[in-house]
């Protein structure tokens, strides 16, 4: 017993380094890390799936079953019915006797398959549930590494640009940037000139005219069809 609580002990030893092996591999590959986890999601999506479909199996056929034995249920109400009618009263018996059977079966299927419709509710939930969680752990491992790969690529940069001093080349880039300016301020008064230049203006006007012609027209078109439907309201009267 000793030994074996010795083993024992050593095993739990190995995992645990084992654990500390592979957590430090993920922390240098995060890709890794992501992967493992989306895998283990889906190898549990996989077995949800199977045991939903078991249950939504199930559920079809209490369906099934519940449909027929209400057929037979009103077939046998039918023929108690011909039966009585005929004074047939052994057969009424037998039927009777079947209504009551068939009427407790009913009871009894339709409650399991309310609650085989509750079950497949809730399944198919979580198995929706588990699918957007997959999808959003892919979304991150996206995300995420492709922060991981900014960061690594920004401490790169400041390691190169560690010690270094570039006021010299900061500087010689003041000539470029005040022509730079210059170049669009040239460029933006050369727009404003163009907006306050003579054509311009008359093209304006032109539009204005060509909106109040157009307003005088619709208002005589009013003027004419009011005189129009004037003249109709006298002819009835």
């Amino acid at each position: 017993m000793a030994g074996s609580g010795f083993f024992a002990r050593l095993g739990n030893l190995w995992r645990g380094f084992l654990s500390l092996w592979i957590s430090d591999i993920e922390k240098e590959h995060p890709e890794i890390a992501y992967q493992n986890a989306i895998d283990s999601m889906i190898e549990k999506y996989s077995k949800l799936k199977s045991a939903t479909a078991a249950i939504i199996r199930r559920r079809d056929d209490l369906i099934a079953r519940s449909d027929q034995t209400s057929k037979d249920l009103a077939q046998t109400e039918a023929e108690l019915e011909v039966a009585v009618q005929g004074n047939q009263d052994d057969l009424a018996l037998v039927l009777i006797q079947k209504k009551n059977q068939l009427t407790a079966d009913l009871a009894e299927v339709q409650s399991d398959l309310a609650t085989a419709k509750t079950d497949a509710d809730s399944a198919k939930a979580s198995l929706l549930s588990v699918q957007s969680e997959i999808r959003k752990l892919q979304g991150e491992r996206v995300t995420m590494l492709a922060r991981m790969q900014s960061a690594q690529a920004r401490i790169k940069i400041q390691e190169q640009l560690d010690g270094l001093s570039v006021d010299a080349e900061v500087k010689a880039l003041d000539n470029v940037r005040e022509h730079i300016k210059n170049t669009i301020a040239e460029a933006n008064l050369g727009k404003e000139l163009s907006d306050s230049s003579l054509d311009s203006r008359l093209a304006a006007l032109k539009s204005q005219t060509g909106d109040l012609q157009a307003k005088q027209q619709l208002a005589e078109l009013k003027a004419k069809r009011a005189a129009q439907q004037a003249a109709q309201g006298q002819k009835t009267m």
